[in-house]
C-alpha cells in the first residue's frame, strides 16, 4: 500500500500549493491593479521498465509478465501563470489616480533598486510635485520623472498619457508593453519585473491601443465568489486525500500484524 500512501501524499501537497494561491488572490481583492496567480496540474505516470518495451512475440510467452504491466498516476504541479486580464475600473475623481485599458501594459516606476513596471495607478504628490506611488517612488514619464509646478490648480491626463498643468503640456505618462508578460515576476508592492536569465523585449503600450483613464482605479481581477469555491473544493480534496494515507496506513498495519501472527 505504500503506492497509495505515497499518492495521497503527493495530492495533498499539491494542494496545499493551491491554497497558498488561493489564499493570497482573496488577501488582495482590494489591492490596486492586482492580478490573480493560478496553477495548472498534470498527472506524472510512474511506470516499470517493461512498460515502454513493445514485445513483438508476447503470444509467444508461456505466462503473462509480473507484475502485470501498469500505470500509477501522481499529481504534479505543471506551471503557475499570472492572470493579466484587465480587472474593472472604479471611478475615484481623483486627478492622481489613473487606470490602464488594456492588458499588456504596464506604468513604468523608478525605485533605488532600478526601473519596474506596476499596474497599479494610485498615485500622489511628493513635496517638490514629483507624481510617486504611495511607497514613494517616481512615475516615469518619456521625459523623465513628471513634475507638477507649484501652484497648479488643475492636472489633466489624457487617454495618450499627456500630463497639463493648467492647459500646458509638461510630460507623458510612460506605458510600456512586453513581449511576453508571462516572462515577469513579482516582487510585492504591485512591482514587476523579467525572470531570471528571461530577456523581455519592451514596446510603446500607446501603439498598441493601451489608454490611460484619468480618475479611475483598475480593481483587481479576482472574483472573491469563485475564489472562495475554489477554496472549498480544495479543502475537500485535502480531506479525501488524508482518508486515503488513513486507508493505507490502516491496511498495512492490518497485514503486519497478520503476518507477525502467523510467523510466530
Amino acid at each position: 500500500m505504500q503506492d497509495a500512501m505515497f499518492s495521497g501524499l503527493f495530492g495533498a501537497l499539491t494542494t496545499e500549493h493551491r491554497m497558498n494561491f488561493i489564499a493570497n488572490n482573496l488577501a488582495n481583492v482590494n489591492t490596486h491593479g492586482y492580478k490573480r496567480q493560478t496553477l495548472a496540474f498534470k498527472d506524472t505516470m510512474a511506470s516499470y521498465a517493461h512498460d515502454e518495451i513493445r514485445e513483438p512475440l508476447m503470444n509467444l510467452r508461456s505466462r503473462p509478465l509480473f507484475p502485470e504491466p501498469k500505470n500509477m498516476v501522481r499529481p504534479r504541479i505543471a506551471v503557475s501563470r499570472t492572470d493579466y486580464s484587465q480587472g474593472t475600473m472604479e471611478f475615484t475623481g481623483n486627478a492622481l489616480d489613473l487606470a490602464i485599458a488594456g492588458e499588456n501594459a504596464f506604468f513604468r516606476i523608478n525605485t533605488p533598486k532600478g526601473d519596474f513596471l506596476s499596474r497599479s495607478g494610485h498615485f500622489v504628490l511628493s513635496s517638490d510635485g514629483t507624481m510617486m506611488t504611495p511607497d514613494g517612488h517616481p512615475v516615469s514619464g518619456t521625459g523623465g520623472n513628471i513634475v507638477i509646478p507649484a501652484g497648479t490648480r488643475k492636472v489633466v491626463i489624457g487617454g495618450d498619457g499627456q500630463v497639463s498643468a493648467d492647459g500646458v503640456v509638461i510630460n507623458q505618462v510612460e506605458l510600456v508593453s512586453v513581449d511576453n508578460p508571462q516572462n515577469l515576476e513579482k516582487l510585492g508592492s504591485n512591482l514587476y519585473r523579467p525572470r531570471e536569465n528571461v530577456d523581455v523585449a519592451e514596446g510603446d503600450a500607446y501603439g498598441g491601443g493601451a489608454r490611460v483613464e484619468q480618475g479611475f482605479i483598475e480593481k483587481a481581477n479576482v472574483e472573491v465568489v469563485s475564489e472562495m469555491v475554489n477554496m472549498i473544493e480544495v479543502n475537500r480534496q485535502f480531506e479525501a486525500y488524508q482518508k486515503v494515507m488513513q486507508t493505507a496506513d490502516t491496511i498495512d498495519r492490518a497485514m503486519h500484524d497478520k503476518v507477525g501472527k502467523r510467523v510466530g
